[in-house]
């Protein structure tokens, strides 16, 4: 349901880095944003992150010129609220967690807004047992930073409607993102080809054949890869990281996502990467 000025609706559940990435995107491209998250001091800093954010895409050149941008409301609660063009659900990657907020928020939305789980492989199908309408559900996968990267990963599961998969590619690309739908699978297709390469990379590194540097060096020179696979293990979050490989390991079954003892225990150390201020790298401050 779009505004007055023509706007689209979107409400975000969970505040943290993919949340305020998330919503920092659409309000960029004028879209009205509702963000949740239970707890204030995370909506707070979710605040100075999208300013921020928006900051940075603006100086880059990443918004359209044309367009207003959006204006952002937050709670510590999901309200309806709405109604809602979707819902985009962004919290931590356990399927217990997010089947928990899904089944919330199923309950409270109008019959035909489309549900998004943004995840990194957890299955829609999984999630889809717990909502009121699985044809409502699907999957997106965002990723980081949200509003430079235009490229998603929209997952149709088994039970997502025709319509859902319509309304989210349009309004996807009336973000000024490029969709690609792919069918649901652990991983989808980028996690599933990613993660194993960072925990091999980690392993390398772990077993003392190469340093953090030259493993992201012979990647970049060679091979052609952006950032390296550590570089970007810190942008992605150790512990998120961990996290997707330890659900690619249980649904797979593949010793190649079995996370290495080198990514467990930068976990450990709470060296999670750019948000936490150090992991393969030092930054030297966490993300505010």
């Amino acid at each position: 349901m779009t505004t007055e000025r023509g706007a689209s609706r979107i409400a975000v559940v969970g505040a943290g880095v993919m949340g305020a990435n998330i919503t920092a995107m659409a309000l960029g491209y004028g879209a009205d944003v509702l963000l949740t998250d239970n707890d204030p001091d995370v909506l707070g800093t979710a605040r100075t992150r999208i300013t921020q954010h928006l900051r940075h895409a603006g100086l880059l050149g990443a918004l359209p010129a044309d367009r207003k941008p959006g204006t952002l409301r937050t709670a510590t609660e999901f309200d309806t609220g709405g109604p809602f063009d979707a819902v985009v659900e962004a919290v931590t990657e356990l399927t217990e967690v997010k089947s928990k907020v899904l089944r919330e928020i199923s309950a409270r939305v109008a019959p035909g807004t489309p549900v998004i789980t943004n995840t990194s492989g957890i299955p829609v199908d999984e999630l889809a047992e717990d909502v009121d309408r699985p044809e409502d559900l699907i999957g997106t996968h965002f990723m980081n930073p949200t509003y430079l990267i235009r490229m998603v990963e929209v997952v149709r599961g088994a039970h997502t409607g025709e319509a859902t998969l319509a309304r989210v590619t349009a309004l996807m690309t009336a973000l000024g993102r490029m969709p690609i739908v792919v069918g649901d699978a652990p991983g989808f297709v980028t996690s599933r080809l990613l993660h194993p390469m960072i925990n091999d990379a980690a392993r390398v590194v772990g077993e003392g054949t190469a340093t953090v540097e030259a493993v992201d060096s012979l990647m970049e020179g060679c091979l052609g890869h952006p950032t390296g696979p550590l570089r970007t293990a810190d942008l992605i979050g150790i512990d998120n990281l961990v996290d997707s490989l330890a659900a690619l390991y249980e649904r797979t079954g593949d010793e190649g996502c079995k996370p290495c003892e080198l990514l467990l225990e930068k976990v450990r150390e709470g060296a999670l990467g750019r948000k936490s201020g150090r992991g393969f790298y030092d930054y030297g401050k966490a993300l505010s």
